[in-house]
C-alpha cells in the first residue's frame, strides 16, 4: 500500500478501536458505583474519600466508566494494533494474530491486576503512614483516580515485554544472546524504567515493579530461544565450511 493507504488503514482501526471504547464505556457507566466500590478497596480501614467541587463526584463516575471502556476494549485495541503492524512483516498473518492478540490482553491484565491487588495496597499502607497525630490524611477522590489508574495501566503496559520481544524477534531486531549478553544493563533499565513509572517515591514499591519486570526479562529470553528460527541447512554448512 502507499503512505496514504496506510494512513487511511490507521485512521480505520483508530476509529473501529474508539467506538468500543465509547461503547463499553457507557455500559460501565451502568455499575459506575460498584466500580468507585471496587477501586476505593485498596484504601485501609474505613478511610473515605472527598470530593471538593460540585461536579467531581459525577465527573469522576464519568472517568471510571472511560477508565473500564478502555481496559475492556484491550482485546480490541490490541487486535487493530498488531493487524495494522504485522501484515506488512509476516506472511502468515493469520496465525500470527490470534495468539499475539490473546498473549498481549493476559499479559496486560495480569500486570494490571498484579499492580491493584499485591502492590497498590502496600504502597497506599506505606504513603498514609507518614501522618502523624496532627497530619491527618483526606484524600481527594480525583487524585486517587488518577494515581490507581496511572498505576495499573503502567504495570500492564510493562507486563508487555515477552510480546514485544517475540514480535521483535521475529522481524529479527533482537535475539536470546543479546538478551543474555545485555543482563547487567539491563538490571540497570529495569531500575530506571521503576523509578520513572512508579509516581511514588519509596523504594519499595519501585522494587515491586522492577522484580517482576526481570522476571518478564527472563521469560522473554525463554520465548526468544522457543521461537528462533532456524537457519536452512545449506546456510548451516556454507558456514561451516567458511
Amino acid at each position: 500500500m502507499s503512505f496514504l493507504d496506510h494512513l487511511e488503514e490507521l485512521r480505520s482501526r483508530i476509529i473501529k478501536s474508539l467506538y468500543s471504547v465509547i461503547i463499553l464505556s457507557v455500559v460501565a457507566y451502568i455499575f459506575s458505583v460498584r466500580l468507585l466500590n471496587f477501586i476505593l478497596r485498596p484504601l485501609p480501614g474505613n478511610q473515605a474519600v472527598y470530593f471538593l467541587s460540585p461536579t467531581e463526584a459525577f465527573s469522576t463516575r464519568i472517568k471510571i466508566s472511560l477508565i473500564a471502556g478502555i481496559m475492556l476494549s484491550v482485546p480490541v485495541i490490541f487486535y487493530h494494533l498488531w493487524k495494522f503492524v504485522v501484515p506488512g512483516l509476516f506472511a502468515k498473518e493469520v496465525k500470527v494474530i490470534v495468539p499475539v492478540v490473546i498473549s498481549s490482553t493476559f499479559f496486560f491484565l495480569v500486570g494490571a491486576s498484579f499492580c491493584f491487588l499485591m502492590v497498590l495496597p502496600v504502597s497506599i499502607k506505606f504513603l498514609m503512614g507518614f501522618g502523624t497525630d496532627k497530619l491527618k490524611p483526606m484524600i481527594q477522590i480525583k487524585d486517587y483516580i488518577s494515581f490507581v489508574c496511572y498505576m495499573s495501566l503502567a504495570f500492564g503496559a510493562v507486563f508487555e515485554l515477552p510480546v514485544i520481544s517475540y514480535f521483535l524477534g521475529r522481524i529479527g531486531l533482537i535475539n536470546a544472546k543479546t538478551f543474555i549478553k545485555g543482563r547487567r544493563y539491563a538490571i540497570v533499565i529495569i531500575l530506571i524504567v521503576a523509578g520513572v513509572v512508579t509516581p511514588t517515591p519509596d523504594a519499595f514499591t519501585q522494587l515491586m515493579l522492577a522484580g517482576p519486570l526481570y522476571l518478564l526479562y527472563e521469560i522473554s529470553i525463554i520465548v526468544l530461544k522457543l521461537t528462533a528460527k532456524k537457519k536452512p541447512v545449506s546456510e548451516t554448512s556454507t558456514e561451516g565450511e567458511t
